[in-house]
């Protein structure tokens, strides 16, 4: 039978400042912080539904960059959200001062961009 999977639980990233980031990530893509005083903070859960992220602190000052793609590593991470959402998110994220890449995929239209540590992410609709 095998193993059946729900859902992709959480990601876990590490931040150069978990308070910054949490703020940032609840701010700029509306991620609830659940669980704020469990484990001292460490990791910050943030959540949009089920999906989650556990945001937890680099062990050095100056960490290595976010690979590229001549690395075996995790590219990007990617929310999907419809069409309505898809306009007013680069509405939004033009308000904030948060520049982004269109791409067309044909099959859907993606906009990628940074967040402070310089992980991409992505917002993908498929409703062209």
């Amino acid at each position: 039978m095998g193993i059946k999977l729900q859902h992709i639980d959480h990601l876990a990233l590490t931040v150069h400042d978990v308070e910054k980031s949490t703020r940032w990530y609840c701010d700029v893509l509306g991620l609830e912080h659940r669980y704020p005083g469990l484990w001292g903070g460490i990791p910050a859960m943030l959540f949009i539904g089920e999906t989650g992220l556990a945001l937890f602190p680099t062990k050095v000052d100056d960490p290595k960059p976010a690979p590229g793609s001549d690395t075996i590593a995790m590219m990007h991470f990617a929310f999907r959200v419809d069409r309505v959402n898809f306009e007013a998110a680069q509405e939004h994220l033009k308000g904030l001062g948060i520049p982004f890449e269109f791409q067309d995929h044909d099959i859907s239209h993606s906009i990628y961009f940074d967040d402070p540590d310089g992980h991409q992410l992505e917002l993908t609709t498929y409703e062209l």
